[in-house]
């Protein structure tokens, strides 16, 4: 259709695996599900509830009449009530028992949970590729010395590797958040309209330990260990913002490495890919703009200012049920997952085929190397018996005019010849460019870029084995 509005995040950005997630069909088989487990357990716990009226349940689970569903709203205005008719239409003989003792919050609430721990795990999966990816380049470029930079301005160098490790700890960090999240997963349980379980108290005659023991069964048909032991109507809305949270996260780390990458692309020391066929500027021919990056930098700016949404929300629910989260969580969520898939899938793309240009690095860096081993002449020319104030004092005078020549008159670097003219300074042109080996001055960063991977990383990937192997496919 192109007489509609359809999210970008469908069509453009997110993979398969995410929008089905996400989808009406995966949402109300989920409600299905739930309702079977339900009726299972009451029926487990004593409730007068046939093996005939379940097996009808379990038979049409996946057949959602979704017409009679719609039909059905356009009436009662519920799409819970609307979707318990429908089932009902297709389960004569289950229809009576359909959602017993339950509230609307028992399919939403807990399929919610369900959908955002199961869109977690796809998220985890695509940062152990992407860190797998990062090892790859890290360990390939871990000696090679880069212009590093603080403020912007050359710095003492570091190695392409070195920044790839710390593009890999943002995202280790990410990761281990997640992990957290995961293994804290519970479910809303069956809590009832305030969350005193009063109406299942009363289908079970008061029986406390049967009104415990009834939601520890739906979790373990669900797959779950666990529900929160307190609640209202609904889980608390922390739990979203905390998860959105997380995303937020990740946003800002794939944030910044894309803002490395168009730097470097600046530079022209390192580029994303760049396909055959593609067009950098509609204007511009010769153009090879970073169009993955941004895009992945526009899609984190949206993920962090989403997280903003169930934040207000969780602070602004009312007692023990409001219905203001209700359209905030069909939108801020889903769109929230759809768009750090889409990140991690761009992340991912880009770190399977960067290209490296050594002659470019080298060159940057052999431009401003000579200020940077000032530090090194002035040690070696004091241990030869000069005096370190004065020695201090003309390399500053040096390294103002050549720093002059270069911004001003557009001139090479000449500080080292400077220096070896200057009779206070006894050393030879010769001796001074033997200092100029980058590697001198990288310090332990391709030793710490190794022992990053191999303590840090390595052990992610070994307990993730069956993540990995995913490749991005996305739209250039």
């Amino acid at each position: 259709m192109y007489d509609r509005y359809e999210s970008p995040l469908g069509q453009r950005y997110a993979s398969k695996e995410m929008q089905q997630i996400f989808s009406q069909d995966k949402k109300f088989k989920t409600w299905r599900k739930l309702w079977i487990a339900l009726a299972e357990s009451e029926k487990e716990l004593g409730l007068d509830i046939t093996q005939e009226q379940l097996d009808e349940l379990i038979e049409n689970k996946d057949t959602i009449n979704y017409e009679v569903a719609k039909e059905r709203e356009r009436i009662v205005r519920h799409d819970v009530m609307s979707h318990v008719y429908a089932y009902g239409v297709q389960c004569p003989k289950a229809k009576g028992i359909i959602h017993l003792g339950a509230t609307s919050c028992f399919v939403g609430d807990n399929t919610d949970l369900i959908l955002m721990y199961e869109a977690l795990e796809l998220v985890k999966n695509k940062i152990v590729n992407v860190l797998a990816e990062l090892k790859k380049f890290a360990l390939t470029y871990k000696d090679l010395p880069v212009l590093a930079f603080t403020h912007f301005q050359p710095a003492q160098p570091t190695t392409l590797g070195k920044r790839a490790a710390i593009w890999a700890q943002d995202l280790q960090l990410d990761y281990e958040e997640i992990c957290y999240l995961l293994e804290h997963k519970k479910l809303l349980g069956c809590k009832g309209t305030t969350g005193t379980q009063a109406s299942f108290m009363e289908l079970f005659d008061n029986d406390n330990e049967k009104v415990k023991e009834l939601d520890k069964r739906i979790a373990k048909k669900m797959g779950y260990t666990d529900c929160y032991p307190v609640s209202t109507q609904t889980y608390s809305r922390k739990i979203d913002s905390r998860i959105l949270q997380a995303l937020s996260n990740i946003a800002q780390s794939a944030h910044k490495f894309s803002n490395d990458i168009r730097l470097l692309q600046h530079l022209k020391e390192v580029e994303e890919p760049f396909e055959k066929g593609q067009i950098g500027s509609s204007a511009m021919a010769y153009k090879r703009n970073p169009m993955r990056s941004e895009r992945m930098a526009s899609l984190a700016n949206y993920v962090i200012s989403d997280a903003l949404n169930p934040a207000l929300t969780a602070a602004t629910q009312w007692f023990e049920r409001t219905l203001d989260d209700s359209a905030n969580k069909r939108i801020s969520i889903p769109e929230g997952f759809l768009a750090v898939d889409g990140i991690l899938d761009l992340y991912l793309n880009i770190t399977d085929g960067l290209v490296v240009y050594p002659k470019v690095i080298h060159a940057h860096l052999m431009k401003e190397l000579p200020f940077m081993a000032t530090e090194t002449i002035l040690m070696d020319a004091v241990k030869a018996g000069g005096d370190r104030q004065e020695l201090h004092e003309r390399i500053r005078i040096h390294s103002m005019e050549a720093g002059k020549a270069v911004k001003e008159e557009g001139k090479e670097n000449d500080l080292l010849a400077r220096i070896a003219e200057d009779e206070m300074f006894p050393m030879h042109m010769e001796q001074l460019e033997a200092i100029m080996d980058p590697q001198n001055f990288v310090g332990r960063a391709p030793q710490q870029t190794e022992e990053y991977f191999h303590d840090f990383i390595d052990p992610i990937l070994a307990k993730e084995k069956d993540a990995l192997g995913i490749h991005a496919d996305i739209q250039v």
